[in-house]
């Protein structure tokens, strides 16, 4: 099934004493891919800063910008269309000796950071996952099945800077956890595998023309001949519903807003999305 998805993705910070400036990167702009066409992206900016856009090395479009007045407030509002199909590519099922070839080219996807290293304690409980698993695929699944089974989605029980091991030892996440969890367990079995950050319309049939509210999402890729998608917090092949905005090795390398400011007081972060399928 294709659809078109309008999303509106309003950000930004509330400075308890303002901030006398701010430097900031955004990463709010969708991806054009083989599943979906970006038809038209518009960042607004308030107060009005100096800001140029580039590609970053993982291929997210990033909107550096800065302001030199003082300000109370930050707000950013990335409004986008976007056409997107629900036709993902399917696994391969290359064998294990496949992936020998492919641990140069992809080893950044590899690399263990703490936002994904796994506990001790997981890794214990995958191994006869692991031994019985024919191909990567194969583990590949069984490992998103069992952590869907076993981790409870709570939204707010965990922090942005959660790690994987932290949302083991709670049993409890969000998405963000159910990725990294995701993540350090294929790496572990040198299974090339990338974050993803974008939107999923929370509704399964979306009503045309009906506007609702939304949030950031992360899911999964995993190389298997080709980069394959999975949503692990949903246990869903990605499709019409998701939109990429940015891929990484793990929520360090694609948060929608960072920066820093200067000011001597603190900051309230605000978020707010909301997406309507125009077709």
């Amino acid at each position: 099934m294709t659809m078109q998805l309008r999303i509106r993705h309003t950000t930004g910070y509330h400075y308890e004493k303002g901030a006398m400036a701010s430097f900031n990167e955004a990463r709010m702009t969708p991806m054009t891919t083989s599943e979906q066409y970006v038809l038209r992206s518009r960042l607004e900016i308030s107060p009005a800063p100096w800001s140029y856009e580039y590609r970053d090395y993982w291929g997210t479009t990033v909107t550096s910008f800065e302001v030199h007045d003082p300000h109370q407030d930050l707000s950013v509002v990335a409004t986008s269309i976007v056409d997107t199909q629900g036709t993902p590519p399917e696994p391969h099922g290359v064998d294990w000796e496949a992936l020998d070839a492919v641990q140069d080219e992809w080893c950044e996807f590899l690399a263990m950071s703490s936002w994904v290293a796994p506990a001790p304690e997981l890794l214990a409980e995958l191994a006869p996952l692991r031994a019985a698993a024919a191909t990567p695929t194969d583990y590949a699944m069984a490992v998103m099945t069992f952590l869907y089974q076993r981790i409870a989605y709570v939204p707010g029980s965990t922090e942005v800077t959660t790690t994987a091991a932290d949302a083991w030892t709670e049993q409890t996440g969000v998405c963000q956890d159910f990725a990294h969890l995701t993540l350090g367990a294929l790496r572990e079995a040198r299974i090339p595998a990338r974050y993803v950050s974008g939107y999923l319309h929370p509704s399964p049939d979306p009503e045309v023309g009906e506007t609702v509210a939304g949030e950031s999402h992360a899911w999964i890729e995993w190389w298997d001949g080709e980069w394959v998608g999975w949503d692990p917090t949903n246990a869903i092949t990605p499709g019409s519903r998701h939109v990429v905005v940015a891929k990484g090795r793990d929520y360090a390398d694609s948060p929608p807003l960072r920066g820093i400011y200067s000011t001597s007081g603190g900051s309230e972060l605000f978020v707010g999305v909301e997406i309507t399928r125009l077709r």
